[in-house]
């Protein structure tokens, strides 16, 4: 019984796919125990002639290495294979993602896929490779990876060994699909995606920066505005840090946390800490100079909720900056009191055309409060708020009227919940415009002036989902445009159907003695049964 319950716990734990987030060894370590976990793991299928087959002509984001592992578990569990701790998953992720990741460059177009941004749109280069590829993961899942030649021909076989009714699914059983995978999709991602790159040989090649110190950080949470706050990094150890956070929103709500992160690739930041009371992730990655991270951190049991994060180096050797400024949205007119938040910040600032700075309240030298009075005739747009001092600057908006508001996203998915199962909710936003220069709203030259407070509603999409009652049923929007799924089905209210739904998201922008409207499109589906680290 404590076997099986064993087996059943390191299951759970390699489908979750959490080995590269969890409470890390010291890398001094991790080093020792390398040689012998690839002795007792993996040498013993992929050894040959001194070179690891199958794994040599690889390279992957840390996620990346962590499904492998995993599948390496699931598929050969039977034979004890690879009954693998977490320490020991962790020391072969970490040792991989370093000897073989990806360059900066290589895995920068498909960062929103490891930072888990919800509503993100997958890039495929083409539409044969979105049939062939992309119907069952996203893109991203092989854009994440390098592989020789050979070795994108060995993943189809692979792929036809372990779903051998790949070819008979949608889009496979029109078309000789084995031929076309050999043929035309292996050699054409050999070509994109080749395992060796001058990116990556230079990459490995150079001495990384390391992120330990003070930062000054700033980002949005959708739902619950702008932030700016600062985070300490200390080394514990090769590669692997204590952090601490301290974020502070822009209407007063303030968390503080600590927590732990490592490295990998000389990059590829993954953290895991608490904050406030939630318990969050972060995917950074840090520049090649070591002057600034930039990612996304969510909750650990839900993902889709989460805040943009950019961090720029804090200290008196830093150069000055302004990270953000609260509030960011000015009606002409009116007087108005600004907080700057940022390095090194002086007590001089000029604003532009038509704002009349009153007075600069210096609290220390990163947080400067200024009033100013925007004039009736002050040009509308954007705006640079400039520390006269330094030339540091941060954009800012002036309006008198919204000339229109969208909703972000403008496609959403949430996802019932129910049992074991969490419901997966989808946070929108109000953003006002003004129209660019062809005068009409909703084209591609219209000015973005910021996020404003709406009052929100659901409704049935289309009149199908107004037949089916799909508004009855779906969910529940809540004030801050977060909609919360209802419960997954079957519902006997339904004749057995289960809550799924097809809705239009509503904002509505009070302005004056009016209002703008907008609308985005949201689709309930059914229960996430499956969430791999990368989908």
């Amino acid at each position: 019984m404590l076997d099986k319950m064993k087996k059943l716990l390191v299951r759970n734990t390699l489908k979750t796919g959490l080995a590269i987030f969890a409470t890390v060894l010291a890398g001094s370590s991790l080093a020792s125990t390398v040689p012998q976990i690839l002795k007792e793991h993996c040498n013993r299928c992929h050894l040959k002639e001194g070179k690891l087959q199958r794994i040599d002509g690889l390279r992957k984001s840390p996620e990346g290495w962590d499904m492998t592992i995993a599948r390496m578990y699931l598929w050969h569990k039977d034979q004890g294979a690879l009954e693998i701790s977490r320490e020991d998953r962790r020391a072969l992720v970490k040792y991989f993602a370093d000897r073989q990741g990806l360059a900066p460059e290589e895995a920068a177009p498909y960062r929103f896929l490891m930072e888990k941004r919800p509503s993100s749109q997958d890039v495929v280069p083409d539409e044969d490779l979105a049939q062939m590829c992309a119907r069952c993961h996203s893109f991203g899942r092989i854009a994440l990876q390098r592989r020789s030649a050979v070795e994108w021909e060995k993943l189809i076989h692979t792929h036809l060994g372990q779903f051998p009714s790949i070819e008979y699914s949608n889009l496979g059983r029109d078309r000789n699909w084995k031929e076309l995978a050999l043929t035309q999709v292996a050699p054409k991602l050999a070509k994109l995606y080749p395992a060796e790159t001058p990116a990556w040989k230079s990459w490995k090649a150079r001495k990384h920066a390391v992120p330990t110190g003070k930062w000054r950080v700033s980002g949005h949470r959708p739902g619950m505005g702008d932030y700016a706050g600062y985070l300490r990094v200390e080394a514990s150890g090769k590669d692997h840090y204590q952090v601490s956070y301290v974020l502070n929103y822009a209407d007063g709500n303030h968390m503080s946390g600590t927590g732990q992160s490592i490295i990998y690739s000389g990059y590829e930041w993954r953290g895991d800490a608490v904050i406030g009371n939630q318990k969050v992730r972060s995917v950074f990655a840090l520049s090649a100079d070591g002057k600034q991270l930039s990612g996304r951190w969510f909750l650990r049991e839900a993902d889709e909720k989460g805040a943009s994060f950019s961090a720029v180096r804090d200290g008196n050797e830093a150069p000055a900056s302004i990270v953000a400024v609260f509030p960011s949205l000015l009606k002409a007119g009116s007087e108005a009191h600004l907080s700057v938040q940022g390095v090194q910040l002086g007590a001089a600032y000029e604003l532009g055309a038509g704002i009349k700075l009153l007075s600069v309240t210096q609290k220390n030298a990163n947080e400067v409060e200024l009033t100013v009075s925007v004039a009736e005739d002050a040009p509308v747009g954007l705006h640079s708020l400039k520390a006269k001092d330094s030339g540091a600057e941060i954009k800012f908006a002036v309006y008198k009227q919204f000339d229109s508001v969208r909703v972000e996203p403008e496609y959403g998915v949430a996802r019932l919940g129910g049992g074991t199962i969490p419901a997966v909710t989808a946070q929108f936003e109000a953003v006002a415009y003004l129209n660019g220069p062809d005068g009409l709203p909703g084209t591609a030259d219209d000015i973005r002036l910021g996020y404003v407070d709406a009052s929100w509603s659901v409704d049935n999409h289309d009149e199908k989902a107004r037949a089916e009652q799909d508004v009855k049923y779906a969910g529940v929007m809540e004030t801050q445009g977060l909609f919360v799924p209802a419960v997954a089905g079957p519902n006997p209210a339904r004749k057995g159907r289960s809550n799924v739904g097809d809705l239009s998201v509503n904002a509505t922008v009070a302005e004056g003695n009016g209002s703008k409207r907008a609308s985005a499109h949201l689709v309930v589906s059914v229960q996430a049964w499956n969430k791999p680290p990368l989908r």
